[in-house]
């Protein structure tokens, strides 16, 4: 018996020979791949059509990329697991991935053995992820322990996590998205997630009035 007998997967990559290759370890180890895509929109469709056991998707992508589409996957068919398969070792991609549901984190240079091995895990109800990689959501657990809080405009308190009260004090000073990013050495993308939390966090609409309640309290 294979080790991915009866798994059905969605990929979702903008290379076509990347799913090639990720489709043949897949199907070697009895997996059935019921959609390939090319970007986050169609990954969140294909999803949403073929209720798949696992979900492979790519960070950097079209259509909103892996970190929005993972979001969209979680919230409208949870019992998909989404596994990144990515490129990216960067710290923050790994903390946004996690953070909107991902239940692994699986870099391309990965062995097909491992890989499928990860899946099995995944599968098993643990989180897949390289060991190297661990480390920052450690400090991220620790950074939410003792983060700094505020009163949201519903009056709870929340607490922002180090990174984004860095983000939110760069704002405060004028900083575009594209000026942080620049500053901190985050993606783009991944700042606009920290101002999505801190959004959420704060139950505020813009970044503007998360300033301004931050300032107000501040004072």
């Amino acid at each position: 018996m294979n080790e991915l007998d009866g798994v059905r997967v969605v990929l979702a990559d903008d290379h076509p020979p990347t799913r090639a290759g990720v489709k043949w370890t897949l199907e070697r180890a009895g997996a059935t791949v019921v959609a390939e895509v090319g970007d986050g929109t169609s990954a969140i469709e294909a999803v949403e059509r073929e209720r798949p056991d696992v979900c492979l998707i790519d960070i950097r992508m079209p259509g909103g990329g892996g970190i929005a589409a993972t979001r969209g996957i979680v919230a409208k068919q949870p019992d998909t697991l989404v596994v990144i398969l990515t490129v990216s070792r960067d710290d923050d991609d790994l903390v946004a991935a996690m953070r909107v549901g991902a239940a692994g984190y699986l870099l391309k240079d990965i062995e097909p053995k491992r890989m499928v091995a990860a899946i099995e895990a995944v599968m098993a109800g643990e989180v897949s992820m390289p060991r190297a990689l661990v480390r920052p959501l450690l400090d991220e657990a620790e950074g939410r322990a003792r983060g700094r809080r505020v009163t949201g405009r519903d009056q709870r308190s929340a607490s922002l996590s180090p990174r984004e009260w860095e983000v939110l004090d760069h704002l405060a000073s004028g900083s575009t998205t594209a000026e942080v990013a620049g500053t901190t050495g985050m993606a783009p993308a991944t700042v606009r997630v920290h101002v999505a939390a801190i959004l959420r966090k704060l139950g505020v609409a813009t970044r503007h009035e998360a300033i301004d309640l931050a300032r107000r309290q501040a004072e």
